[in-house]
């Protein structure tokens, strides 16, 4: 079996393959204070909780954007599966072509989930990562990864409006039932939930205007469902298409 772990900066999502086949998922938090013995006793007690077998796991992969954890948390799937893991960066094949001015500092989260896009859905495309933050990337018809743009996370911009006005209340993330609201709560609803949707789109036109040509449009993350709905472009959602990314980049380079 394959374990993929990505690691994101609030959470790291493991994966556990048998062929092409998702068996198992689960997270932890992200904590750069945690030891590699912590991890891997976090590890080990998930697999025991259910009943995986750590001995049929024969081989890892990890995607990282926090750097201080990716030797920790390799050094923790060593101790508990006694594999040593592949780390997706510079000098693994990947099956796309990175056409930015300094490939090695696109994240490897960035890179998996193109991969995996483009071996489910095919290119050119469009890929929207909704996590910390909010990033669009897109691969052309040639499967080369052509650059992308960079937001705030819908939880970071409500966190700091919700944080720095001193009258403005945290609330969930839902949308209201339409744009123009008359309470606060619904205000900020429609704010950050209309308007992400609104923000969305309209980099969504501009990018589609500069590529030239048709695109997917594929969106993954926790907080994508809810943005997208709201959309008008045709969005689809995968949630697992990071750590397929990692298996495919895994299979390119496995000995």
């Amino acid at each position: 079996m394959l374990l993929t772990a990505d690691v994101g900066n609030t959470n790291i999502k493991f994966g556990l393959f048998e062929g092409d086949e998702l068996k198992f998922k689960l997270r932890i938090s992200t904590d750069t204070r945690k030891t590699s013995d912590e991890i891997a006793v976090e590890l080990f007690t998930f697999f025991q909780i259910y009943h995986i077998d750590n001995k049929a796991i024969d081989a890892a992969i990890i995607s990282s954007v926090v750097p201080k954890i990716t030797q920790p948390l390799r050094d923790a799937i060593e101790v508990s599966t006694g594999v040593r893991s592949l780390v997706v960066g510079p000098g693994l094949k990947t099956g796309i072509e990175l056409r930015i001015d300094r490939p090695e500092t696109l994240g490897g989260d960035i890179v998996c989930g193109c991969v995996g896009a483009l071996e489910k859905y095919g290119g050119p495309l469009l890929m929207i990562f909704m996590g910390t933050a909010t990033v669009i990337g897109y691969v052309d018809s040639n499967n080369a990864y052509r650059g992308g743009a960079i937001a705030p996370g819908v939880g970071i911009s409500l966190d700091a409006l919700t944080n720095n006005g001193a009258l403005l209340p945290a609330v969930d993330l839902r949308a209201p039932k339409s744009a123009i609201r008359t309470n606060t709560v619904d205000c900020i609803r429609s704010g950050v939930m209309f308007g992400t949707a609104c923000m969305l789109d309209g980099m969504l036109d501009k990018f589609l205007a500069e590529a030239g040509e048709d695109c997917k449009i594929i969106a993954t993350g926790g907080l994508a469902p809810q943005m997208i709905r709201n959309c008008s472009h045709e969005i689809l959602f995968d949630e697992n298409i990071i750590l397929e990314g990692l298996k495919s980049i895994y299979k390119r380079n496995r000995k």
